[in-house]
């Protein structure tokens, strides 16, 4: 037993000073954005089953303007290359230019919602509703929960641009955009993954 404790306690000790310290922020949202993808790839599972058992739904997707999907698409994409320019902004101190990109990524978030809204509008206008088919069941499903995400990302790139026009933003700016910039990429990858699963696979056949 004495010789254990000798061992223990010539035995050189942790260096806790090495060991990464990850912000509380960056890993509660790591949580949230795997619950989401727990959600999303539920919804996408379940609609690929069904899609295989119903025969690929080819009638109800002739419907789907894949053009329109297309437009979004690219003003998503868009959309995060802004908000990666805002957060290099910020990063060489450029606050004139974290408001322009933050107000452009927010612009852009505008503008796919309202195609997106356009979408739908016509969609209900002929008559296809959710209650019209399994098929736009999960469309107004996913499309609409992502349209969601989208908003909440919108309001919260809203809440930085503010907090920067007033000048209380760049005290914790390099990190809250990065936050804010993981969210927003994730929501484009969702886009991405939804898109050419309602828009372009089931359009080809």
């Amino acid at each position: 037993m004495e010789a254990d404790i000798a061992i223990h306690a010539n035995a050189p000790a942790i260096e806790t000073d090495s060991l990464v310290s990850l912000p509380a922020s960056r890993v509660a949202l790591w949580i949230f954005l795997a619950g989401e993808i727990m959600i999303f790839g539920g919804l996408v599972a379940c609609f690929m089953l069904y899609r295989i058992a119903a025969g690929g739904w080819t009638d109800e997707a002739s419907h789907v303007d894949w053009q329109v999907g297309t437009i979004n698409t690219v003003v998503l994409l868009t959309s995060s290359l802004t908000m990666i320019l805002a957060l290099a902004a910020v990063r060489r101190n450029d606050q004139q230019a974290v408001k322009r990109f933050l107000a452009v990524t927010v612009a852009l978030g505008i503008a796919f919602l309202g195609v997106k809204a356009f979408e739908y509008h016509g969609h209900i206008v002929e008559g296809f509703t959710p209650s019209k088919g399994m098929f736009w069941s999960f469309y107004y499903t996913m499309t609409g929960l992502h349209a969601l995400h989208v908003t909440g990302g919108i309001v919260v790139n809203s809440i930085l641009l503010i907090m920067a026009i007033k000048g209380t933003l760049w005290a914790r700016g390099e990190t809250r955009l990065e936050i804010a910039g993981l969210y927003w990429h994730f929501v484009d990858v969702v886009w991405i993954l939804l898109f050419p699963l309602l828009y372009l696979s089931l359009e080809a056949k």
